[in-house]
């Protein structure tokens, strides 16, 4: 097991070494405040999630132990995986993406058993996206545009 972690490990920072300029500027923005070059590529940990309703958020969740959710960014493909207590191997996915006017647009090509039903129905997820240098937050919108939930994220490297 150590061993095809390492191997991924190892194949996932070759992905991410083979940068080309053109990708990466599709995949940024600058910040005007900061006038600093964000992007997604890297690695991020989810630290929060909210619920919305009416545009409100009714709830929230701090990440704990027990429910991490890490996505890792290279510049075309995406890769996440969530420990959740009672199984964790069973969620994970992968796929590419695009980051272009504040959409990420998530299109799956696999992920684990409980994904490929969610994959098999609809391999495209779009989210509103609010990048800063260290943070960023994935929202879900409704068909009019409403928020659904949000996902915040922390860089770790």
């Amino acid at each position: 097991m150590k061993t095809k972690s390492f191997l991924f490990t190892a194949f996932f920072m070759i992905v991410i070494s083979c940068n080309n300029s053109k990708e990466r500027k599709e995949k940024t923005f600058v910040d005007d405040t900061n006038k600093e070059e964000l992007t997604l590529i890297g690695t991020w940990e989810r630290t929060s999630y909210y619920n919305y309703i009416d545009n409100v958020i009714v709830d929230s969740f701090v990440t704990t132990p027990s429910n991490r959710h890490v996505k890792m960014f290279s510049p075309k493909k995406v890769m996440w995986c969530r420990n959740v207590s009672a199984d964790s191997t069973e969620w994970f996915g992968y796929g590419s993406y695009t980051l272009k006017d504040s959409l990420l647009t998530e299109v799956l090509e696999f992920g684990s058993k409980a994904m490929k039903f969610y994959i098999s129905k609809e391999p495209t997820f779009v989210f509103k996206c609010n990048i800063k240098k260290d943070r960023y937050t994935q929202i879900q919108i409704d068909e009019e545009g409403h928020p659904i939930f949000a996902e915040n994220y922390d860089r770790i490297e």
